[in-house]
């Protein structure tokens, strides 16, 4: 960044400050999307140093999958979900992006995060992606992708009609639901071990729908990994 860029970028920041997507408070030289305090305060799951964590066992029995993590614990009236709001809702990708990379950066040395062979972001209906303008799933991935250099198939799982909303559903109607949501598509690549991204997880449902359509079509190991998840 020359001087002179660096002076309009300071100017401008004058009436039009950046933000933290987290709290509101403007950000000061050095920090991007997210204030440092927020970062330090951020729920962290660190699920990624247990095979055996909540989330994962919360799949056991229904799908066989090698593991599952997610970023962050969600929780009603926290930071948490005024970021996934400021993602989903006020057209701010790089929240997502964001947050891949700060994830991306604790998965990458880990043993069953090596030599997978794709990201595939949990689809959104093609009119709701006109809506938004983007997949936040798709956004999240990117930041990952980066930061592991993975990736991403976009064409593989693809959501064919809209499910009906699963607030206040039990687990049991939220898989019904969904069953006939997700289609796949025949790839020409060799896929054996993905990552199967999605935003905030709750009862797990839609990947477990997700996670059944690709074993369907020969993908062996697939890791489940989210930004948020609500216990």
């Amino acid at each position: 960044m020359n001087l002179l860029t660096t002076y309009l970028k300071d100017f401008t920041s004058l009436f039009f400050p950046d933000v933290c997507q987290a709290c509101g408070n403007s950000l000061v030289i050095g920090e991007s999307v997210f204030c440092t305090t927020c970062i330090f305060q951020f729920p962290y799951t660190d699920f990624h140093l247990d095979a055996e964590n909540t989330l994962a066992k919360q799949f056991w029995g229904r799908i066989h999958i090698q593991s599952a993590v997610a970023f962050l614990y969600f929780s009603k009236g926290g930071k948490v979900q005024n970021i996934m709001h400021q993602l989903k809702y006020n057209k701010q990708p790089q929240v997502g992006i964001e947050l891949g990379k700060m994830y991306g950066n604790l998965l990458k040395d880990q043993e069953q995060y090596k030599e997978v062979d794709a990201i595939i972001p949990v689809p959104l209906h093609p009119d709701k992606f006109k809506k938004r303008g983007y997949n936040q799933s798709e956004q999240f991935a990117m930041g990952l992708s980066e930061v592991m250099d993975i990736p991403i198939i976009n064409d593989l799982l693809i959501r064919v009609k809209s499910a009906e909303s699963q607030i206040k559903q039990s687990r049991s109607n939220r898989f019904h639901n969904i069953e006939s949501v997700f289609e796949t598509r025949e790839t020409q690549k060799l896929l054996t071990k993905i990552l199967l991204v999605d935003d905030t997880i709750t009862t797990g449902a839609t990947l477990e729908i997700c996670t059944i359509a690709l074993q369907k079509i020969g993908i062996k190991e697939i890791n489940i990994v989210g930004i948020a998840f609500t216990q």
